[in-house]
């Protein structure tokens, strides 16, 4: 593959073909993120805690603190600033639709974060729910796509169902999803990608099986994003949700519905709002810098698709994310295969979730583990002694946690980007088998 290209947050167009068959230039991605620099007591940090929250590239930081010096104005004015952060916003719509395989970029909206959309939206759809009707949500989820569906439940008066996952290979139990859906359902809410065990939830079938029972889709996409492709329109759903800093961007949330759907919800929100789309949704002065940051961010992600040769024509920014994500996809899988079989070399550790090397293709390249001896918080703090940055706790994944047997104390959580490295991956390893 040739150089990442860097260059400006804007574009909907991006200029050069796309490569479906070069492997991802890891090194020029990591030159990209300052923070990969770091150093904890002469040697490199290794960083792997990327499911709380990505390291981001220059063109990002630079996106953000462009706008500030630049363009900084509130919207809707006749003067040019005004005029230069409508456009930035209106941009940071079309980049998120190429982002999320949308139609509509006007279906896009922005908000603090993907939990505080979530809790907007559970109150809207609440508020056509009646006596009767039920709600479906996991085990598998984060807080943040079950908390806002129990209290909007109560709220209204309607039963809750939650599937159960299975804990041999932390996978959601479908017979329990086809048992738990039915024609009093309404909605179903479920993650495309745990972000406690990696599993990965097959979207599409579960989505056809909640609209043949006449329920909508709400799917959590916050954990995903960074290592798959997003596609609402394969996903067939009529929701999702993801977060711009976890994969690469800014704390901006975003949310995704289908327009007659949006339009159709009763609202609260303030009069400054108006009625029409993305507006509506959008509640007080949106995050502006950050907006142009998320731009920068999927710009970013297409640069990895394209390739140095064929620079001059013209392709689509969608079919470079899908081109990007292609080659994440399989760095990503080499090193969760070798995590996962040098974790199986480690009598003292046990792997939750599947832990099949040979499987790595099928979940996502984040990784929870306990010691034999150790609690996680130790093997944490033992990591951050050597320059190791990972997870520990129940990452707000409760009923994760809960169904497992982990709480209080959770797991440990390793998780790969594609910006990080085989060299990474032994030198984890390596610390581990020191235990």
């Amino acid at each position: 593959m040739g150089e990442v290209a860097g260059g400006s947050a804007g574009g909907g167009v991006v200029d050069s073909d796309v490569d479906e068959i070069a492997d991802l230039d890891v090194e020029a991605v990591r030159a990209q993120f300052p923070a990969l620099g770091r150093r904890h007591e002469g040697a490199p940090v290794v960083h792997l805690d990327g499911a709380a929250g990505s390291q981001v590239p220059v063109r990002v930081i630079d996106a953000v603190a462009g706008y500030m010096a630049a363009h900084n104005a509130n919207t809707e004015g006749a003067f040019a600033t005004s005029r230069e952060t409508d456009a930035i916003l209106a941009e940071g719509r079309r980049a998120m639709a190429d982002f999320l395989a949308a139609d509509d970029p006007d279906s896009v909206v922005f908000g603090a974060s993907a939990t505080a959309l979530l809790l907007a939206l559970s109150r809207s759809m609440a508020r056509t729910w009646r006596s009767g009707d039920e709600v479906v949500v996991t085990q598998l989820d984060h807080d943040a796509n079950v908390a806002p569906w129990l209290l909007a439940a109560r709220d209204a008066g309607v039963a809750v169902r939650q599937v159960r996952l299975r804990p041999e290979d932390c996978s959601l139990d479908m017979g329990d999803m086809a048992a738990a859906i039915g024609p009093r359902t309404r909605l179903v809410a479920f993650t495309s990608a745990s972000n406690a065990t990696g599993t990965m939830p097959p979207v599409a079938e579960i989505t056809a099986m909640a609209h043949a029972a006449g329920a909508e889709v709400v799917v959590d996409a916050v954990h995903c994003a960074p290592h798959r492709a997003v596609d609402v329109a394969a996903w067939g759903c009529d929701y999702t949700v993801c977060s711009a800093y976890k994969f690469f961007g800014p704390h901006v949330g975003v949310l995704w519905g289908r327009r007659e759907l949006l339009e159709a919800l009763p609202l609260y929100q303030v009069r400054p709002a108006g009625e029409r789309l993305p507006h509506s949704w959008m509640f007080g002065t949106l995050n502006h810098e950050g907006i142009a940051g998320v731009t920068a961010a999927v710009d970013y992600l297409a640069a990895l698709g394209l390739s140095a040769a064929g620079a001059g024509s013209a392709s689509p920014r969608r079919g470079a994310l899908e081109a990007a994500y292609r080659r994440i996809e399989r760095h990503e899988q080499a090193l969760c295969r070798r995590l996962l079989a040098g974790l199986a070399g480690l009598p003292a550790i046990r792997v939750w979730g599947l832990a099949d090397p040979v499987r790595a293709a099928e979940r996502a390249p984040t990784v929870s583990f306990t010691h034999a001896r150790l609690k996680p918080a130790e093997v944490a703090t033992f990591l951050a002694d050597h320059g190791v940055f990972a997870w520990h706790g129940n990452y707000f994944a409760y009923e994760v946690s809960r169904a497992l047997g982990r709480e209080p104390d959770g797991m440990v959580r390793v998780s790969l980007l594609h910006y990080n490295t085989a060299d990474e991956v032994d030198r984890l390893l390596s610390l581990l088998a020191d235990l």
